[in-house]
Order: C-alpha cells, then sequence, then structure tokens
C-alpha cells in the first residue's frame, strides 16, 4: 500500500492514527511498505503508527552510523513533540532503536525487537554482495524469508536496485561495518526498558540463539516465537505479530 509522506523540515514520514505513538525503524533492505500490517492494525488499537524514512542514503559517508541514526531519531521524536514513544525495530532498525533507547531512555517507554542486529552480524557480512548478479541476489533476498515466495520480484528489484548503485552499495557497507562495531552486549544488562523480543523460529539472518541472547541480556524482556517464519517476523506473519505485540502491549498497560 502507498502511503502518504508527511514533511516536516529535514524529515519524512508516514503517521497513521492518534494515540501513543509506535514509532517504527526499517531495515537496510526494508521499507516502510514492510510494516503495512502493523500500520493497518494499530491505528484501530488506539495508537498513532509513525514511519520516519531513515537517511541511510543520504547520510554524509563519515557519518553515516548506527549512532548517527539514532541521533537522528531522537531529534525527530523531539520535533514532533511525540513525548514518550513505543519504538518498533527489525532487522538493522531493530539495532538503532537499542542505540536510541540507551542513549535517550527518557523518550522510549518501550521497545520492540524482531530479527534484530547489535549481537551478531551474519546479517550483513558474508559474501556482500555480488553486484550484477541478480540470481544471487534473489537467492539472498528469498533466505531472508521461511517461505521464499514472500521475496516478491518487487522486493527482489528493489534489492538489487539498491546493491548496483554504487554510492548506496558505499553506504551499505558503511552501516554493516558501523553495525558489527557497535555490538550491544555490555549496553544491554543496563538498558532497563521494557523489552518485547518477536522472533522467527527459522530466522537464518539472525538466528533464534540471538533472540536468547538479548532475552538473557536485558533485564526487562519478554520474548515470543513465531513459527514458520524467518527474519522479518511483521511481513511473514503479520497477523500473529500484532497479536502478540497487542498482547503485550495491553500487559504492560502501554
Amino acid at each position: 500500500m502507498k502511503r502518504e509522506l508527511k514533511k516536516d523540515g529535514k524529515f519524512s514520514f508516514v503517521e497513521i492514527g492518534e494515540g501513543t505513538p509506535i514509532v517504527i525503524l526499517h531495515g537496510l533492505m526494508g521499507g516502510l511498505s514492510n510494516f503495512d500490517g502493523v500500520a493497518n492494525f494499530f491505528p484501530t488499537k488506539g495508537y498513532k503508527i509513525v514511519i520516519p524514512e531513515l537517511p541511510l542514503y543520504t547520510m554524509p559517508l563519515l557519518k553515516t552510523s548506527v549512532g548517527t541514526f539514532a541521533k537522528y531519531i531522537h531529534e525527530f521524536i523531539k520535533t514532533r513533540n511525540y513525548g514518550k514513544v513505543i519504538l518498533l525495530g527489525n532487522s538493522l532498525g531493530g539495532h538503532i532503536a537499542l542505540v536510541t533507547t540507551k542513549l535517550f531512555p527518557d523518550i522510549v517507554k518501550g521497545l520492540v525487537i524482531t530479527g534484530s542486529s547489535g549481537l551478531y552480524e551474519s546479517a550483513m557480512g558474508e559474501s556482500y554482495p555480488r553486484r550484477g548478479d541478480y540470481d544471487f541476489i534473489k537467492k539472498k533476498a528469498e533466505n531472508v524469508f521461511y517461505d521464499p515466495k514472500v521475496a516478491t520480484k518487487e522486493i527482489v528489484d528493489d534489492v538489487f536496485a539498491t546493491v548496483n548503485d554504487r554510492n548506496k552499495l558505499v553506504k551499505t557497507l558503511a552501516i554493516a561495518k558501523s553495525a558489527i562495531r557497535h555490538n550491544m552486549s555490555k549496553d544491554l544488562p543496563k538498558m532497563h526498558t521494557p523489552t518485547c523480543i518477536i522472533w522467527g523460529k527459522q530466522d537464518n539472518v539472525t538466528p533464534p540463539e540471538v533472540a536468547e541472547d538479548f532475552h538473557k541480556l536485558l533485564p526487562d524482556s519478554d520474548l515470543f516465537w513465531i513459527d514458520k517464519c524467518g527474519h522479518a517476523a511483521m511481513m511473514e506473519h503479520p497477523d500473529e505479530f500484532n497479536h502478540l505485540l497487542n498482547n503485550w502491549l495491553s500487559k504492560r498497560n502501554f
């Protein structure tokens, strides 16, 4: 679904509904549409869904890092006067949400991560990426999901275009390196923000033991599994994802 982008100064974002803001952070190869299921469901439950466009490819190269994106999100939340928000991130977006929560705990009332980087980065590293080889990129995209059919031609085309754009490729590799450097294992035990961890049991990118490590290291976390599910639970099983998250938000009185 195409959604209208709003503008506020340098920020572009989607905003739907009224209520407690759930600010959603997409991953490195992910777009705003990855969260259509969440964006359709939660405004009916009394939440405002906010999806900012992350400046992954427009930030100057020397500033292209997980920490800079966290500061960008903090500035965005302050500019929009959202008050305390729930941060929800997938993959790199989860990592940015974690760093934002670490740096600015006063603006985050709850944190939700799914397939998040931050502890383990096969996500980024190996055989990255053979630029002209469409079939290779297609296999990589399919590997993100339990059901390879979820990797539609549109998704594969988007990834292929990204890795064949020299500027985007350079930025992608800079972000990947920053993610690897920015390991969170020492930070997590000091982070007391209530955290909901929703993970695909068959995630090949950030395997299930990564979710277990997040759960062990974060002092106030709940871990939920979705079966027959890869790296992007909110895309592959949107109804189950929404059900788990909605129950958690109710239980936590968010």
